[in-house]
């Protein structure tokens, strides 16, 4: 009885100590250099701008980064990162975007899909709070979205979403 309460305490540990296996492969899932592109909401009420985008992902056992750049307009160039840990369940982080600033990342996984909640570093569409979604669609396939408030409907918009494919 003594032995298999300590298997169980040190199974345990090891699975709390990091990203679990599953979480292991989705972030190797996401590895890669991506293209591709979306549309970006330049202000609340304002018109969608067209942009290409070129991004790579690494991952480690229970982290992951990305760097990329879009461009709107074929002459503005904007670069954005994202470094992410994993422990246990719990993905957490920094996003750098236009502002230059570093915005706070936390959420979790379900499937195919990280769902954060963003707390960015100054205020954007009339609050500091958004989510954001990195979901891998198909084998191939990775799909960024940010969904913000609208302050005066209170209805979701989102103001960024990029399709982009491996290459």
């Amino acid at each position: 009885m003594r032995v298999s309460s300590l298997v169980a305490l040190a199974v345990g540990l090891l699975l709390s100590s990091g990203a679990s296996a599953s979480e292991e492969d989705f972030l190797k899932s996401i590895e890669g250099r991506w293209t591709g592109g979306g549309k970006v909401l330049t202000k609340l009420n304002g018109n969608d701008v067209d942009v290409s985008c070129n991004m790579r992902s690494d991952a480690r056992s229970s982290s992951f980064s990305m760097r990329g750049t879009c461009r709107a307009l074929a002459i503005v160039t904007r670069s954005f990162t994202a470094d992410v840990k994993v422990s246990g369940s719990v993905y957490s982080g920094n996003y750098v975007g236009v502002s230059g600033r570093p915005s706070q990342l936390e959420g979790r996984r379900e499937g195919n899909i990280i769902k954060f909640d963003v707390a960015w570093a100054n205020e954007i569409y009339g609050d500091r709070k958004a989510r954001m979604t990195i979901e891998k669609v198909g084998e191939d396939g990775l799909r960024i979205r940010t969904i913000d408030q609208d302050p005066e409907s209170g209805q979701s918009i989102v103001t960024t979403h990029l399709d982009l494919q491996r290459h």
